[in-house]
């Protein structure tokens, strides 16, 4: 490889340019480079073997100890020096801000192949995701590969393929576009009726502040958005941290009594900069209450706190109030005159990060779950990673345990998840201290096992100018305890964990068609009640003019 005397990069014919990004925080940057490190050398070595060398584009910076494009604009900076032509390959083993590499990759003309490594550690996976959902979004070209170490059969093929075509082709043969025609009777009326009625009284998303973590995917325009009859309230988290304040202790105090109640298990500690403490987690209480009184001052229907940068810097994370107002069953919040219940009975739905097609996607599945009679309480997990698990599954004392040989994905969000969600519901639940590393301020998880049951799997995405949604099923199973324990070890020990078999789905077709690193989830009772409930969202989501993809299931 020659470098011009302007600093451009020229490759060889058999040399392709690697770039990676970074998170905004220095601290996880460092932490993470290791594995980002690790991973590149197996990468390259594989490159190797096939008689092509992986070249970095940017280097190692001595000063901040990593190698991540860090920045938006160090990212067009690296762009400037790399010819528009090369082959080019970014790769992740963190979790990355995809506006950092973005603005480069879309106005790239060679071939691009985004690749992650098959690790929990670090959300390697969840950070390729949401970067290729943003280049679907983008309607930019690229191909997609993942391994755990790069020498297997399916990563080599692929790789074979890209560098002798420039792209390369996976099963999709799950995915069929949804036929309305076949739809059932009853669910096809109640589908229109409530798209309806959505249309008649239009719905309101409150959102805290716009484009969280660089999550250009998780931006619906206005456009595609309001002839669904939803439209967006435009909120600044400065707004909640002010509301906060308006909040008494004694309200707060009583949130927290609530749940104790319930028998969630707060670990505290006396040390605020490494533990959970009280004073954390009563702050929690309060933004709880505060987002709950905004939103029924602007009406919403469902909301997004961006929570991390910018908020994360002023008050406790958001995880434990975003649990909270996820499910059916929580504190009673009283508006400010101590008169009204806010949104009683029933959850206010909030989508984590500020993800505007998961929360498309919870307003849809609560008008669904509750004109069914169902559990409303929603949420969006990452598809973090996993593992095939050939074994038996945790059973009630006494009773047989079954079976099961079959991929069990590992869904994972950082404290969003409702406790109707986790088996024993507030009693199964713990809240700990969020890592140092993402969170100075502290302040409190919401901890759980998900609850073994039937649950429908979708996602809202943007593509070709259009609004699209993916829908499945999925069994959530319950592993041995030292089982899950090892899972969650691999990943995030302080945050819920589901265990979902997703049906009609290999591992390999989830990560090639998925276009987001999020991911909703709602139970149902019983399989068939699930089934149900699948073709009453498919067709609603279809009246609104939402292209419907059914995901390894018919209807």
């Amino acid at each position: 490889m020659a470098i011009e005397s302007e600093g451009k990069i020229n490759p060889a014919a058999n040399e392709a340019l690697l770039i990676t990004s970074g998170d905004l925080r220095l601290a996880a940057n460092q932490m993470c480079w290791p594995a980002q490190r690790a991973m590149e050398e197996k990468l390259t070595a594989a490159f190797a073997r096939k008689g092509w060398k992986l070249v970095r584009a940017h280097p190692y910076n001595e000063r901040e100890k990593h190698g991540f494009i860090s920045s938006q604009r160090m990212g067009m900076d690296v762009f400037m020096k790399i010819p528009p032509q090369a082959r080019l390959v970014f790769a992740t083993a963190a979790w990355q801000y995809s506006h950092h590499v973005l603005p480069g990759l879309r106005s790239h003309q060679g071939p691009i192949l985004t690749v992650a490594n098959w690790s929990g550690q670090w959300p390697g996976l969840v950070g390729l995701l949401n970067l290729n959902g943003s280049l679907v979004k983008a309607g930019r070209q690229f191909s997609s590969i993942w391994s755990k170490d790069f020498t297997d059969d399916y990563f080599l093929n692929a790789l074979d393929e890209w560098l002798r075509e420039g792209a390369i082709t996976h099963d999709l043969s799950h995915v069929r576009a949804l036929d309305t025609r076949k739809l059932p009777a009853a669910s096809a009326e109640l589908g229109a009726k409530l798209a309806a009625e959505l249309r008649h009284r239009k719905a309101i998303l409150g959102v805290f502040d716009e484009g969280c973590m660089g999550m250009y995917n998780a931006i619906i325009d206005d456009e595609l958005l309001n002839p669904a009859g939803i439209f967006k309230e435009r909120l600044s988290q400065s707004a909640l941290v002010s509301r906060m304040r308006t909040v008494n202790d004694c309200e707060a105090r009583g949130v927290y009594d609530w749940l104790a109640a319930k028998g969630v298990l707060f670990d505290l500690g006396s040390d605020p900069e490494a533990e959970l403490t009280l004073e954390q987690v009563l702050e929690q209480c309060k933004m709880y209450i505060a987002a709950m009184r905004i939103a029924a001052e602007f009406g919403c229907d469902a909301i997004g706190i961006q929570y991390q940068q910018g908020l994360k810097d002023m008050v406790p994370a958001s995880d434990l109030a975003e649990g909270l107002l996820n499910n059916a069953l929580r504190p009673p919040v009283m508006d400010e005159a101590n008169k009204r219940e806010l949104y009683s009975g029933a959850p206010l739905p909030h989508f984590n990060e500020v993800d505007e097609c998961a929360g498309v996607d919870a307003l849809i599945t609560n008008r669904c779950w509750t004109a069914l009679g169902l559990d409303p309480s929603t949420t969006l997990h990452d598809l973090r990673w996993g593992e095939h698990y050939k074994g038996q599954l945790a059973g009630d004392s006494g009773s047989p345990r079954a079976l099961l040989d079959a991929f069990v994905w590992l869904l994972q969000i950082s404290g969003a998840a409702p406790a109707n969600h986790f088996a024993g519901g507030y009693a199964g639940a713990r809240s700990q201290r969020q890592p140092a590393m993402y969170f100075p301020l502290g302040g409190g998880t919401l901890k759980g096992i998900g609850k073994p049951g039937e649950i429908v799997w979708s996602r809202v995405f943007v593509e070709g100018g259009a609004l699209h949604a993916d829908l499945g099923r999925g069994t959530v199973v319950s592993l041995p305890a030292a089982e899950t324990e090892r899972r969650w070890q691999e990943t995030t020990p302080q945050w819920p964990i589901v265990h979902a078999v997703l049906h009609g789905v290999g591992q390999n077709q989830m990560m090639a068609r998925h276009r987001a690193n999020h991911i909703n989830v709602a139970y149902a009772p019983t399989a068939a009640v699930a089934d149900k409930a699948l073709a009453t969202k498919a067709a609603m989501l279809a009246e609104l003019g939402v292209n419907v993809h059914l995901c390894g299931v018919e209807v």
